[in-house]
């Protein structure tokens, strides 16, 4: 019975491997947004830009404020 499901399904199989590739795609997508060093780097950038004057205070705490929440939502991937 598997080989005949494996035959009916074959028509499929193009779908069901891009699925899985884009399931990959996000995962290691999300894997990297709540990784703790890459937010740290962000946060890092984002101060190296207000002490050069490219963005101003409220920008500086809005965009802090997101950073910081990444890091408090890190954790394994459910």
């Amino acid at each position: 019975m598997g080989l005949l499901k494996e035959l009916l399904l074959l028509p499929a199989a193009p779908v069901r491997g891009t699925a899985w590739v884009l399931r990959q795609v996000q995962a290691e997508a999300e894997r990297q947004y709540r990784d703790p060093a890459t937010v740290q780097r962000e946060l890092a950038h984002l101060t190296d830009q207000l002490e050069a004057g490219e963005i101003d205070e409220d920008e500086f705490d809005r965009r802090e404020d997101e950073l910081l929440a990444r890091l408090e939502d890190w954790g394994p991937l459910t």
